[in-house]
């Protein structure tokens, strides 16, 4: 059998049992449209989620929709959003964001991989994130547990998010691309921690490779 059709037949019964262990799961982003979603994404760049969702409360009821935040002022932008890091470049991006909306989509969010990554401050993870939530999905969010995990189970040896994206979408059901993320995310907050991680509680351990290796199974 060839590593693709192992592969598959090994993630198949990963997502069974994280689908089991973490049911229910969603975006830990606080949003309730597609832009909502679009610009905390971009701002959850180098910064936790539960940071992001102390600053958008005020900065989606100033600027509720893509017109006003596009029409905003850099420096009122910059003092809301201040404690997410990377603020002035960050307010530049969905400033640009909101104003490239307006003009291409009359303000509305594209349902698109292709349309979304032209917006100002947005790549496929963004782009992921928002289609996987409100759209179809034409990917799957990469991000650090992702690229942490896949690697650990062996899957994967590699840290571009690209490749391992490319290569999960070989061998996970497309009705997983939204929920493998979350589950990895937290699997990885929970049990998979990475300077100290919980092996032995761990459900899906027996089809870990870096388990194997290191219980010499």
């Amino acid at each position: 059998m060839n590593k693709i059709e192992d592969d598959k037949k090994r993630i198949a019964k990963i997502m069974e049992i994280l689908e089991k262990e973490y049911p229910n799961v969603k975006s830990d982003l606080i949003n309730t449209s597609p832009f909502q979603l679009l610009i905390a994404t971009i701002l959850s760049a180098q910064c936790t989620d539960k940071r992001v969702n102390m600053v958008t409360p005020k900065l989606f009821s100033e600027y509720p929709t893509a017109k006003e935040l596009a029409n905003a002022e850099n420096e009122d932008v910059e003092e809301i959003i201040f404690s997410t890091g990377f603020y002035k470049n960050k307010a530049k991006n969905i400033i640009s964001c909101s104003n490239y909306l307006l003009e291409n989509h009359s303000g509305e969010v594209p349902s698109t991989m292709e349309e979304l990554v032209k917006l100002p401050g947005v790549g496929r993870k963004t782009a992921n994130c928002v289609l996987g939530n409100y759209f179809e999905p034409e990917g799957i969010v990469v991000d650090t547990h992702v690229i942490r995990i896949t690697n650990l189970l062996g899957f994967v040896k590699t840290r571009n998010a690209e490749a391992i994206e490319r290569y999960l979408m070989k061998i996970i059901d497309k009705k997983y691309w939204v929920n493998s993320t979350h589950y990895f995310i937290r699997l990885g907050r929970a049990v998979c921690i990475a300077r100290r991680p919980k092996c032995s509680e761990c459900k899906i351990k027996q089809y870990c490779n870096n388990y194997k290796e290191n219980m010499k199974l």
